[in-house]
């Protein structure tokens, strides 16, 4: 947590813990068994509980910044889950973030210095991003991609393996209009938040919430110099560049907007947090609403859509927003659709930002637990409100045979308001 230039034991400057934050916690317990590492590794240090005394133990000078403390918030992956489940209010979700700035600025060097370094140069990048992934696209339209996996290339090396994983298809780029009109009683002027991998990858959710917004009586700004959120850097504990990002997004919008919208429940987690960790663009993150929570409050009209549906809680939807009722009610809106509850809905599916490339083994497990609960469920359609659990759930449906269709529910929303009588 943000806090004046001060020593804290192990902690100098500022972007210090807060110690009675940390102390908070009573250790009780019930956070344990709702920790998606503690399920895979059954480590107490791995536990949000165990995380926290370390944090604790560095606040009060007991301990210092050490490699070993780094490697278990590194392996945290920030899911927020404990958050829900706590009783005693604790804030793991800022003081991981916050220790982790402590841990960049004076701990020792991160373990994964190369793949960070191309993680942070192109993913919070949207035209480089854009570059990479068109890349991609011909290495998989030019047979590159068969003799690669044929040949079994890339199995030394896991992390690449995952990242060429991900990505099946790069979709053909949906410029959208600067200014979508509101249809029928305007509620008010929003903008609309295209994203980093959102715009290249899943450009037609981008779409379909303009679509939707402008139908529920929004007017909807795209301000087409808007970059990065920071999201990615904020939870890697690089507090300057996410504030850098924070203030050109704040600058990029009208300041006469009633929201900001987003589609991506990480970006929109951490717009909202822009209030705690910089004045500059606190105003931005008092109106971030998630796409889902803007439409529940309308009345969209629906036509029917026969589908057995099955909602996966994006973390930072339902842990980091505690929005987990308004996706529910709206696809129950839906004439036709049936939903399906997921066993351990909220359980991380492993994609957590960049964890899955910088931790693949232990996403792969926590995938495969997923993957296990969305079989076991018989849809044919999984629903997920983050594009980094689209991309991390398709990955696996494909590699296991899953013959089911991956989707933002607004993608589900939209077809069914096209077939509105």
């Amino acid at each position: 947590m943000a806090s004046l230039p001060a020593t804290l034991g192990a902690f100098r400057g500022a972007d210090a813990p807060d110690l009675e934050a940390l102390r908070k916690c009573v250790h009780c317990g019930i956070c344990v068994p709702q920790c998606p590492t503690f399920r895979v590794l059954g480590e107490e240090m791995d536990t949000p509980r165990g995380r926290l005394y370390l944090m604790r133990a560095a606040a009060e000078g007991r301990l210092g910044l050490t490699a070993a403390l780094g490697r278990h918030l590194d392996l945290c992956l920030g899911c927020r889950a404990c958050e829900t489940a706590c009783p005693s209010g604790v804030p793991f979700g800022a003081l991981l973030e916050a220790t982790r700035v402590q841990l960049r600025r004076h701990g020792p060097p991160s373990r994964h210095r190369l793949l960070e370094a191309f993680v942070f140069a192109v993913f919070p990048e949207p035209r480089r991003l854009g570059a990479v992934l068109a890349a991609l696209s011909v290495y998989r339209r030019s047979g590159l991609r068969w003799l690669v996996r044929a040949t079994g290339l890339l199995r030394p090396f896991p992390r690449l393996a995952a990242m060429e994983a991900l990505v099946d298809g790069v979709p053909r780029a949906e410029p959208l209009p600067a200014v979508v009109p509101a249809r029928g009683r305007r509620r008010g002027r929003v903008g609309l938040l295209t994203g980093c991998v959102q715009r290249h990858l899943y450009p037609g959710v981008n779409r379909d919430a303009a679509r939707l917004l402008a139908l529920a009586g929004y007017e909807v700004v795209v301000p087409a110099a808007q970059g990065c959120c920071g999201a990615l850097e904020l939870h890697a504990g690089r507090a300057d560049a996410f504030r850098a990002r924070a203030r050109a997004l704040a600058a990029a919008f009208p300041a006469d907007l009633d929201f900001v919208v987003t589609s991506a429940a990480g970006c929109g987690a951490a717009m909202k947090a822009y209030g705690h960790w910089l004045r500059d663009a606190a105003d931005l993150g008092a109106k971030t609403r998630d796409v889902l929570e803007l439409l529940a409050e309308a009345e969209l009209p629906l036509g029917p859509l026969p589908l057995t549906v099955t909602y996966h809680d994006a973390c930072h939807l339902a842990h980091g927003q505690r929005l987990r009722q308004e996706p529910r009610a709206l696809l129950r809106r839906i004439p036709g659709l049936t939903l399906l509850e997921l066993p351990d809905s909220d359980l991380c599916c492993g994609s957590a930002g960049v964890y899955n490339l910088l931790e693949p083994a232990i996403a792969r497990d926590l995938l495969e637990r997923k993957l296990a609960c969305i079989a076991a469920t018989g849809a044919r359609v999984i629903a997920a409100a983050n594009p980094g659990c689209l991309l991390q759930i398709a990955a696996g449906c494909r590699a296991r045979g899953l013959d089911v269709e991956i989707v933002h529910p607004v993608e589900l929303l939209a077809r069914a308001a096209e077939r509105a009588p």
